[in-house]
């Protein structure tokens, strides 16, 4: 194999070239061969050359022709959204969401498998349902294995990708000690051994759709917070989670202790901001207070109808409720605070179920109290709003990890293993589901 003098080989150098044309025909197509060559930086040789091997490999269509200033018509080539499938799943706090995709994030199909009783995390019943909805999904859209790129899995708790055997997740709140989830998942044969399983933490993968695809397009710096039963958030630099160099975990901001000798949280530990701004323990408080009479712990209510009904109390002026908001925004501000003054964010972007209900009602009083707790400097720069992706921004981020995987190998398809990093930039789809237009935040790396 040929070697230049950067250590390159030829391989290497057609694999970035691929790269570069795939990634810039996904977010900015679709684009003709001649603006292919300055969007890319290639020569229009190269452009030809690679062109000429995505449309082989069934990966680039036409998108039609446009007039040329004077010339010969224009192609437009786009990326086809046949060519390949993603699944990503969401192993969430109430259910397992399975959903397929094409290569442009359409969703094909869908199926959610509830957890029973709720909350449980017993990882046979998690695997029979991550297995079960593979196969459900792939027969409703009457699709084979053969064009899959990948499974991507969002789970609460730290991923360690390294460990002998495969992804094993540690999930102190939910009683996961070392489990060796990607090892289970491959004996269940629901996918080929050719086809990866990439599992990240959900926060995570909530993080990398909302710059991808959602609120955080633009933004290099930004902190993504999962608010549902427990809080959790993903710190992005540079345009990609942790930065793009590193598979460093999420960060755990649940577990600041924002108490001493405080309410004892789901992890063990006393005073952490979970144990006060989750919904779970924001649920606990209302009832200690004596609201929200059989919210927790019942079966007559979830989390979901409980906080609804929490929230319906406060809008009509309920006291109690309104305590318990006014305090849990407190809380919120004041992790953000440490979130700011840490890592200095341009944005903080606030999603998951909890958020999304409680968000309209409660951002305001956040701001005021994560500005007043931080430093001025980097208070003034940070703006704090909320997600734009809604309940699928995790299923749609852990489609992505494949995805990833997919534009950095230049379209070839990858034996199981350790995922490629996401690119390090973002855009925004203008309707996820349609052809991408629109350019990105900034070029990819090619």
């Amino acid at each position: 194999m040929t070697t230049g003098r950067s250590g390159r080989t030829v391989r290497d150098l057609r694999r970035g070239n691929r790269s570069a044309v795939l990634q810039r025909l996904y977010f900015g197509g679709p684009m003709s061969r001649q603006e292919l060559g300055p969007a890319t930086g290639l020569s229009s040789g190269s452009v030809s050359n690679v062109v000429g091997e995505l449309v082989a490999d069934g990966l680039l269509e036409e998108a039609g022709i446009v007039d040329s200033d004077g010339g010969r018509p224009r192609t437009l080539l786009r990326v086809a959204p046949g060519s390949a499938h993603m699944i990503g799943i969401d192993v969430g706090e109430t259910r397992v969401r399975v959903e397929l995709f094409d290569l442009t994030l359409t969703e094909l199909a869908r199926t959610e498998l509830p957890l029973q009783p709720r909350g449980c995390y017993d990882v046979g019943p998690i695997v029979d349902h991550v297995r079960t909805g593979i196969a459900t999904v792939l027969a409703e859209a009457g699709v084979g294995t053969e064009r899959l790129l990948g499974v991507g899995i969002g789970v609460p708790g730290i991923v360690d990708r390294d460990a002998p055997g495969g992804t094993v997740v540690h999930g102190q709140t939910i009683g996961w000690d070392a489990v060796p989830l990607e090892a289970l998942l491959r004996e269940t044969g629901a996918v080929p051994p050719e086809v990866p399983y990439i599992i990240d933490n959900g926060a995570r993968t909530l993080g990398q759709a909302e710059m991808w695809f959602g609120a955080g397009r633009g933004a290099r710096d930004a902190v993504v917070v999962l608010f549902g039963s427990g809080v959790g958030a993903s710190l992005i630099t540079d345009g990609s989670p942790d930065g793009g160099a590193t598979e460093g975990a999420p960060l755990e901001w649940g577990h600041l202790t924002v108490q001493v000798r405080g309410r004892r949280c789901r992890c063990g530990a006393l005073g952490c901001l979970e144990a006060y701004t989750g919904a779970e323990s924001l649920l606990a408080r209302w009832a200690e207070r004596g609201g929200g009479a059989g919210a927790v712990g019942g079966d007559e209510k979830d989390e979901e109808d409980a906080l609804a009904a929490l929230l319906a109390a406060a809008v009509s002026g309920d006291a109690v409720a309104l305590e318990v908001l006014d305090e849990t925004a407190e809380y919120l501000g004041a992790g953000l605070s440490d979130v700011i003054n840490l890592f200095q964010p341009e944005r903080i972007l606030i999603g998951g179920w909890a958020g999304l209900m409680l968000g309209a009602h409660i951002l305001p009083a956040v701001r005021e109290h994560a500005t007043r707790y931080s430093l001025r400097h980097p208070a003034a720069r940070v703006t704090i709003d909320m997600g734009s992706l809604g309940p699928d921004a995790v299923t749609v981020g852990a489609a992505t990890l494949p995805l990833a995987a997919f534009f950095a190998t230049g379209g070839r398809r990858t034996p199981p293993g350790p995922p490629a990093e996401a690119p390090g930039w973002q855009t925004s789809l203008k309707t996820r589901g349609k052809a991408p237009a629109g350019g990105p935040a900034a070029a990819p790396a090619g």
